[in-house]
């Protein structure tokens, strides 16, 4: 599929301006240029091109908002001008596995004063000495190139993080859980303390019994010494 056909299949009957990202991977430009976009995209933040068969921006329209641009598996070999002029906002850009092999074809990119990631992993450019360092120097504005920095930490990923605040919730569970927990236990304590309770109450009972079963036979041994006497005082 070409490119102006992708774009419109992407729009969905949408008002360009009602647009903030558009993905058109792997369509095809016919003539190796941004087709089917047009200045009326004035909303756009995102835009991935990859793979397209770019080999010229010239025909870049005018996107003022677009902060993410993805330009990787193109025929990209400069001329990058274009990008400062009409999208000066750009804070991530990835050129990688271009056609880019000096620092001459990346020196435009120094009037993208917003230009904070730059990716240009498998260009040729990757191999020259001290490649990372001179980047770095030609280009100050950016703080991570290639996903690192200069001290070679990281850049951070919002998809992990997203992923580890996910985590972390998880792992501190729903609020009330090991209350759950600690009032079963004392559950289980206080169930077997009444149930020590109780044979306590059984042993108590027993001994009353015993008690009043001693009085009985006490008594009734009492009756039967008195109605001996009494008889041998009639026998008397």
């Amino acid at each position: 599929m070409d490119m102006k056909k992708r774009i419109i299949l992407e729009l969905r009957n949408r008002n360009p301006a009602e647009v903030a990202e558009m993905v058109v991977d792997s369509c095809q430009s016919v003539s190796g240029e941004v087709e089917g976009l047009t200045d009326k995209f004035t909303e756009l933040e995102a835009l991935s091109m990859v793979n397209v068969g770019l080999s010229s921006l010239a025909k870049m329209p005018t996107l003022p908002k677009l902060r993410k641009l993805e330009l990787s598996d193109n025929n990209l070999s400069g001329s990058f001008e274009t990008l400062s002029e009409k999208c000066p906002n750009l804070v991530y850009l990835n050129l990688s596995n271009n056609k880019i092999k000096e620092l001459s074809n990346v020196e435009a990119l120094q009037n993208l004063k917003s230009l904070q990631s730059l990716d240009l992993l498998n260009c040729e450019i990757t191999s020259l000495d001290d490649y990372r360092d001179s980047v770095f120097e030609l280009l100050p504005q950016i703080t991570y190139l290639d996903g690192f920095d200069q001290d070679d930490n990281e850049a951070p990923d919002s998809e992990a993080d997203d992923d580890e605040d996910e985590d972390g919730e998880d792992g501190a569970g729903p609020p009330g859980d090991y209350d759950e927990d600690d009032d079963e236990d004392e559950d289980e304590d206080g169930s077997e303390g009444g149930e020590e309770e109780e044979d306590e109450d059984d042993d108590f009972g027993e001994e009353e019994d015993d008690e009043e079963q001693a009085d009985v036979q006490g008594q009734k041994r009492k009756r039967d010494v008195d109605d001996e006497g009494e008889e041998d005082d009639e026998d008397d």
